[in-house]
C-alpha cells in the first residue's frame, strides 16, 4: 500500500540564487533529420505561409516563450560552408554532410533562419565551424550579419535581400571540438588557440557579441576536466561562456537510475564552475565566465532505428525521441536543475525544438506536444524572476550517480508580478509526498494554481492520435495555512504551485 511520506521545503525571501536570465530556457535547431526540412520548413504545405515556414510550429514555439535558438548546429555545423546558404536557394550546392551521413540542399539558409527567426519571436545563436574552417570564416561571417553597408560582404548581403543588418550578437565557437566524432576535431590546446583568434577576430568587428567555447561533450569524457582548464588557458580573454552538453537514457530500464540523472548534470554544472574559477585564479582576473548548458535532454530511444537509415539522402526521420511520461520527470528535474544554478548557468537549449530529440513533433497533417512539452514550458512561462535558495529536506535513495533526492524542487520569486513559483518533481514511484514551506515573507499572496503531471503508466506517450495521453492537469493539493504552504505531491509526478499575490 502506498504511504505519505513528508519533506520540509525552506527559503527566504532576502537569500537569492540570481535573477534568472531568460536565455536559460533556450532551444536549438540543427540541419538534421527534420528538425529544418518538415519542421519549421516545408513549402507546399497546408501549414505553410509565403515562405514555406510552418505556421503550426511556429504557435507552438511561441507558446513554449523560446527565447533564443542555437543553429544550425551542432555536429553538423563542422563541415559547413556558410557561404552555401545564401543567394538565389534554387542555385545553392548540395553537399554531402559526413556528420549525420546525409546530403543538405541548402534551401533553408541563413536568412531564412533569421527571417523565421523573427515570425517565432525568437533571437538568433550562431554557431561557426572550427572544425573544417576557422578564423577567417568568423570574420567573413560578422562582417555579413552585422556591418551595415560599405564593404563586399555587407553589400552583398543587402544584394541578397537584407537591407539591415542581422545583428546576431551571441556566437557559439565550434560544437564538441574535444569529441573524436567531430569534424575537425582538435586537442584542448588547439581548440583554444583557434577559439580566441576567432573570437578575437568577432569583437575585432562587433565588440558588443558575446561568445561561448566548447567545453566537454559530456562528463565522461576522457579529458573532461583537463580540456576546460587548457582550453580557457588559451582563450579566457574572449570567452563569455563555456559550453556544456548532456544527454540521458534509460536504456537499462531502471528508472530511478533514470530519474537520478539530474544528480549528475548538477555535479557535471558544480565541476565546470570549479574550473573556470580556478582558471580565473591563476590568471589574476576579475573576469568570471559563466556556462552555455546548450545542449540537454533525454536522448536513446531512437538510436536502434538510426542504425538502419540509407546513406547520403535528404532530411530522413532521424533521432525523432518518442518521449515517454518518465522522460517528462527528468526533464523537469533537469530545468529545476539549471535553475537552481542560475548564478552561473546563463544560457541553456533544449536539444532539440522539433522533430529531433524535440518537445514538437510533425507530421503532414499536423503537429502535437511531446510528453516533455510541459515541463518546458511551465518553466519557461513562470521560470522568470529570481531564483530563491531552495533548501529541500527529504529521503533520498541510492542510485548509480550516488544518493538521489525524491523531491528536486526550487522556487523562483517574481516580485515586480506578485508571484512566486515553485517547481517540484517526487521521483518516488510509489509513495505520496506531503510537503510543508514557511511562506510568511510572502503575506498577502495565495495559492492560484496547482498544475500537475502524473500518471499510472511510465511509458506512456503522446501521439497525434492522442496528442493529450500525457498531459497536465489542475488540482487542489495545495493551501496556506498559518504562513505555511502545505502541498500533496503524488508519486511520480511534476508540479507547478503558483502563488500570487492578492489584488
Amino acid at each position: 500500500m502506498a504511504e505519505r511520506k513528508n519533506a520540509r521545503i525552506s527559503i527566504d525571501r532576502d537569500i537569492e540564487v540570481s535573477p534568472v536570465d531568460e536565455r536559460i530556457f533556450s532551444s536549438f535547431i540543427e540541419h538534421l533529420g527534420r528538425a529544418v526540412y518538415e519542421g519549421i520548413y516545408q513549402p507546399g504545405s497546408r501549414f505553410a505561409d509565403e515562405d514555406g515556414l510552418r505556421t503550426d510550429t511556429i504557435d507552438l514555439i511561441k507558446e513554449l516563450k523560446v527565447p533564443y535558438v542555437r543553429y544550425p548546429g551542432g555536429n553538423f555545423v563542422s563541415g559547413f560552408k556558410w557561404e552555401d546558404s545564401i543567394g538565389p536557394a534554387d542555385k545553392r550546392p548540395h553537399r554531402i554532410d559526413p556528420a549525420w551521413g546525409v546530403v543538405e540542399t541548402n534551401e533553408f539558409g541563413l536568412h531564412e533562419y533569421m527571417n523565421w527567426t523573427k515570425k517565432a519571436g525568437v533571437k538568433p545563436m550562431y554557431t561557426i565551424n572550427l572544425g573544417t574552417r576557422g578564423v577567417e570564416e568568423a570574420k567573413d561571417l560578422i562582417e555579413y550579419t552585422n556591418i551595415r553597408s560599405g564593404s563586399y560582404l555587407s553589400d552583398l548581403r543587402r544584394k541578397n535581400g537584407a537591407e539591415d543588418p542581422f545583428d546576431i550578437k551571441l556566437w557559439c565557437l565550434g560544437n564538441e571540438m574535444d569529441g573524436p566524432w567531430q569534424m575537425g576535431h582538435k586537442t584542448a590546446y588547439e581548440y583554444g588557440r583557434i577559439a580566441h583568434e576567432a573570437g578575437r577576430m568577432l569583437k575585432f568587428v562587433d565588440p558588443t557579441v558575446e561568445c561561448v567555447a566548447c567545453g566537454s561533450s559530456n562528463s565522461s569524457m576522457p579529458t573532461f576536466g583537463e580540456w576546460e582548464r587548457i582550453m580557457l588557458e588559451e582563450s579566457y580573454d574572449t570567452t563569455d561562456y563555456v559550453s556544456l552538453h548532456t544527454y540521458y537514457g534509460n536504456r537499462d530500464d531502471n528508472t530511478p537510475d533514470f530519474l537520478a540523472s539530474s544528480v549528475d548534470m548538477d555535479n557535471f554544472i558544480r565541476s565546470v564552475i570549479a574550473t573556470c574559477d580556478y582558471v580565473k585564479t591563476i590568471k589574476r582576473t576579475n573576469k568570471t565566465i559563466n556556462l552555455s548548458f546548450d545542449e540537454w535532454n533525454v536522448w536513446y530511444h531512437s538510436n536502434e532505428a538510426d542504425k538502419k537509415l540509407e546513406k547520403w539522402i535528404q532530411h530522413p526521420h532521424q533521432l525523432e525521441d518518442i518521449y515517454n511520461f518518465e522522460d517528462a520527470l527528468l526533464v523537469g528535474s533537469m530545468l529545476i536543475t539549471l535553475l537552481r544554478h542560475a548564478d552561473r548557468v546563463k544560457i541553456a537549449c533544449l536539444a532539440q525544438l522539433v522533430n529531433v530529440i524535440a518537445p514538437i513533433m510533425t507530421s503532414d497533417t499536423g503537429a502535437w506536444r511531446q510528453t516533455i512539452f510541459y515541463p518546458y514550458m511551465h518553466a519557461s512561462t513562470m521560470g522568470r524572476g529570481t531564483v530563491l535558495n531552495t533548501a529541500v529536506k527529504v529521503d533520498t535513495y541510492e542510485s548509480k550517480y550516488g544518493d538521489a533526492p525524491y523531491i528536486d524542487a526550487v522556487a523562483v520569486d517574481d516580485e515586480e508580478n506578485g508571484n512566486l513559483t515553485l517547481f517540484a518533481v517526487n521521483k518516488d514511484l510509489k509513495d505520496d509526498y506531503s510537503i510543508d514551506m514557511d511562506v510568511r515573507q510572502f503575506e498577502g499572496y495565495e495559492v492560484t494554481e496547482h498544475i500537475l503531471l502524473t500518471g499510472d503508466d511510465l511509458k506512456a506517450v503522446n501521439t497525434e492520435e492522442h496528442p493529450d495521453t500525457v498531459a497536465p492537469v489542475l488540482c487542489k493539493n495545495s493551501k496556506i495555512e498559518d504562513g505555511r504552504l502545505v502541498s500533496l505531491l503524488p508519486a511520480r509526478s511534476w508540479n507547478v504551485i503558483r502563488l500570487s499575490r492578492k489584488a
